[in-house]
């Protein structure tokens, strides 16, 4: 590998075997180096391969201000992450890494944002939220910052953002529409949540996708009249349950639910409301 560019003493650019750009991180790796000279293989920490053009110059431009130990710490949290979760988008390389680098400095200084969502995440997004505490010890053993729960809560916002390929604002959106639908269900037919349960875990899924789907107007189309039907006879309460949560969103967002949307809802609020009929 030879270099291409020398963003700072760890962090180079180097050309792949088809010309594009990749951002290298190693201790020392660019110290008394020059362009063209080749990387020392033993000093190579990570190797950014993203696909985005776009995304290597911005992560370049990140690493090359931030400490080499900040990065590799968010490095190891987006593997755990990524264990657990599967894929995610490359661009959490920097909203994540820019998020705890700026977080760590506002500790040291003193000043802590509170999370206005944290009681939503931890209900709504578990894993995530789990990841986030994982997070936040991590940077404590490692950079030995503490950091309140608070931010345990922001970086399990940036995984569920890269899940859903969305930008952090429409993520905080959806976690709001969620909330609202859950409430109406609860309030509508009267009924605690068993939040282990299998039903309400799938319903969750369900309405993160939704609710991401109705703010972008991404329109599910109406396939079978007949089965719409069949779920509004079968499941009366589960389908005016749906209607209530149709109208309460054309009211407050101005987002008209096709009759198909209406049906899956029905399908998975009827589900929950069962688990709730048979634990009670």
């Amino acid at each position: 590998m030879k270099i291409a560019k020398i963003l700072n003493n760890n962090v180079v650019v180097i050309l792949d075997e088809h010309g594009r750009e990749q951002v290298v991180m190693g201790r020392g790796l660019g110290f008394q180096k020059h362009i063209g000279d080749t990387l020392e293989n033993d000093k190579i920490e990570k190797v950014f391969a993203l696909k985005s053009d776009e995304l290597v110059a911005r992560l370049g431009e990140l690493l090359s201000q931030i400490p080499l130990e900040v990065m590799t710490t968010c490095d190891r949290i987006i593997e755990l992450s990524r264990q657990k979760l599967g894929k995610l988008q490359d661009s959490l390389y920097i909203t994540l890494t820019d998020h705890c680098h700026f977080a760590i400095e506002r500790q040291k200084k003193g000043v802590t944002i509170r999370n206005v969502l944290l009681w939503e995440i931890k209900r709504l997004y578990p894993k995530e939220f789990l990841l986030g505490q994982e997070a936040v010890e991590l940077i404590g053993k490692r950079l030995n910052v503490q950091l309140a729960e608070d931010e345990a809560g922001f970086i399990a916002l940036h995984l569920v953002t890269a899940q859903l390929n969305s930008e952090m604002p429409e993520v905080m959106h959806v976690t709001r529409v969620m909330q609202e639908i859950l409430q109406i269900v609860k309030y509508q037919l009267r009924f605690e949540y068993d939040e282990d349960s299998l039903s309400y875990q799938r319903f969750v899924t369900h309405l993160k996708f939704f609710a991401q789907r109705m703010l972008s107007r991404n329109v599910v189309a109406d396939d079978d009249l007949t089965l719409h039907a069949a779920v509004k006879d079968n499941y009366p309460h589960a389908w005016r349950c749906a209607e209530k949560i149709s109208r309460h969103l054309v009211t407050e967002y101005q987002r008209e639910l096709a009759t198909e949307e209406i049906m899956f809802l029905a399908i998975h609020i009827e589900r929950v409301r069962k688990e709730s009929l048979k634990a009670s």
